[in-house]
């Protein structure tokens, strides 16, 4: 099998105004020789970027693109807040660029002001940070990546894209204790919510496909705003409204791994004026997930921060009807980041619906679970990563729902590697090409640390590399913690972090389910049907 078998080969992305597509002399819409490397948990991803961002100097280029950015937020320790780092760069002559979504008031916990205030530190030091509305109506521009371009040093380049955004909750670790940095979340999180996510570091020619799509957003010509109330408040504030011309984008870094990485995408078809480089939105992560599920045979492990939508998962009923040794395993919150008597009920009516969903194509070979840490705490899961039979690996700042596959920017990297892995089974499922390192080794990595693998008692991790045994490792860890639980917590408490994901009982929702018109009413993701328009993906 080829990278052609599992990518979206040239003029399957949808859009044919992007030029991801057209960077490459041979016509490839990946690109090939790069090093990718999962940073699992915000604490490793802020101690490397902090790291390379203190490691730039006068006439180095950073660009950055989030949906929250909090300046207080600490890469490190005292001194280490992002925008201190952001902005001692751009006093030491770093070009400093970023968009940041221009959202909602924080009294409706989104992060208006927390941007605001970023932006504002960053251009006191010399840099430049727009607040970007360019979005449909209720959607939000939610890509988070990071640039870092070293002018005559380009085998220090390397871009971060993930789950992972600039601000507060984010910095946890293995143990996830929390960030001591906290908003607040659903009540049963606690005062510092544990936090589990994904980011990527990249190497390579990949590099510049990232920045190409900084720099397709940034070079858009369009008003910031088409509101006239943001258009007032920008004024009031002088936010800059027109974004100042970047440097000629560089050639891309030298190969240096094996590594084979597509740029994948969702932009909404904006209304009235689409995006120059989108002008009928784009679709390609939808598109990317379709035609790798198409492939799948063996072990889809997905972990994901919401899993809504019946439209959202069919693709992935479909892959367990198709093949009747196909499982599924998901990792999901166990309680919905809003609790609210209006608001858990309506995070809950997606979610559901996609589960009923595959449980009817897949029956008991699809497994759904919450994570705890060892104090009994649920883990809030912001990981958007999908590994499909050890083959096809991704992550990104998408989410199995209706939102990031038609309506908000999301921005995802897959990883396929050039060479097959030589660790048995070689041929999961009975595909020909076999597992390959960096999606099998991002699984592995995954599942050690819900499993406690190494712990007296935990699965012998060495036999993961199986997809039946790797599925009933779960189960087996899931029921032994969920019957401790049962059983009062008497005893040692089982190894592993895994418990069994059951929504909770509400009247409420259950009333609500059983209304026939409230597939009309609402959509799985809980936005009005309204939203919808040519959601096609």
């Amino acid at each position: 099998m080829t990278h052609a078998d599992w990518l979206l080969v040239s003029g399957e992305r949808g859009n044919a105004a992007t030029r991801l597509d057209e960077r490459r002399p041979d016509g490839e819409a990946w690109s090939r020789g790069n090093d990718a490397r999962p940073l699992v948990h915000g604490a490793v991803y802020f101690a490397e970027l902090l790291a390379g961002i203190s490691a730039m100097r006068a006439g180095d280029l950073l660009l950055f693109t989030d949906w929250r950015g909090d300046p207080d937020e600490r890469l490190g320790g005292p001194g280490t807040e992002i925008g201190t780092v952001l902005g001692r760069a751009a006093e030491r002559g770093v070009v400093v660029k970023g968009l940041l979504w221009r959202s909602h008031l924080d009294s409706i916990h989104f992060s208006q002001e927390e941007n605001r205030h970023l932006g504002e530190e960053i251009a006191e030091a010399g840099g430049e940070c727009l607040l970007d509305m360019r979005v449909r109506p209720g959607g939000s521009h939610h890509q988070k990546l990071v640039v870092l371009r070293h002018r005559g040093r380009p085998e220090l380049d390397v871009a971060y894209v993930g789950g992972i955004d600039l601000c507060r909750n984010r910095n946890d670790d293995a143990t996830h204790r929390g960030d001591r940095q906290s908003l607040p979340l659903a009540s049963a999180y606690g005062p510092h919510p544990p936090w589990h996510d994904v980011q990527l570091a990249l190497r390579g020619p990949v590099v510049g496909d990232v920045e190409a799509v900084f720099r397709e957003r940034w070079q858009d010509p369009s008003p910031l705003s088409r509101s006239p109330l943001s258009r007032l408040r920008s004024l009031v504030h002088r936010d800059d409204t027109v974004a100042d011309t970047l440097p000629p984008q560089t050639a891309d870094p030298e190969p240096c791994g094996t590594h084979t990485v597509q740029v994948l995408r969702t932009y909404p078809n904006r209304l009235l004026s689409g995006y120059p480089f989108a002008p009928d939105g784009e679709r390609s992560i939808a598109r990317g997930y379709h035609k790798a599920l198409r492939r799948a045979r063996s072990l889809i492990y997905l972990e994901d921060q919401y899993l809504w939508s019946p439209r959202v998962v069919d693709c992935f009923a479909e892959a367990l009807r198709r093949h009747p040794r196909l499982r599924l395993i998901s990792v999901i919150p166990a309680v919905p980041e809003q609790a609210g008597w209006l608001t858990l009920p309506m995070n809950l009516i997606g979610r559901i619906k996609a589960l009923d969903e595959l449980r009817r194509a897949g029956g008991d070979r699809v497994a759904t679970y919450g994570l705890e840490n060892h104090a009994g705490t649920p883990v809030y899961v912001h990981a958007k990563a999908c590994v499909i039979d050890d083959v096809w690996a991704s992550v990104g700042s998408d989410n199995i729902n209706l939102r990031s596959w038609t309506h908000d920017s999301e921005l995802s990297c897959v990883v396929h590697d050039e060479s097959p892995d030589p660790r048995p089974p070689r041929d999961p499922g009975g595909l020909g090409d076999g597992a390959r390192p960096f999606a099998r080794d991002l699984r592995l990595e995954l599942m050690r640390e819900h499993l406690d693998a190494g712990e007296p008692g935990a699965p012998a991790s060495d036999g993961l590399c199986d997809p039946v045994a790797a599925f009933e490792a779960f189960a087996g860890a899931a029921d032994a913690l969920d019957a401790w639980h049962g059983g009062g917590r008497r005893g040692p408490r089982p190894p592993g972090r895994l418990r069994r994901y059951v929504p909770p009982d509400l009247p409420a929702l259950q009333r609500f389910l059983a209304t026939p018109l409230n597939h009309v009413l609402v959509d799985p993701d809980g936005r009005p049907m309204g939203m919808r328009r040519r959601n096609t993906f």
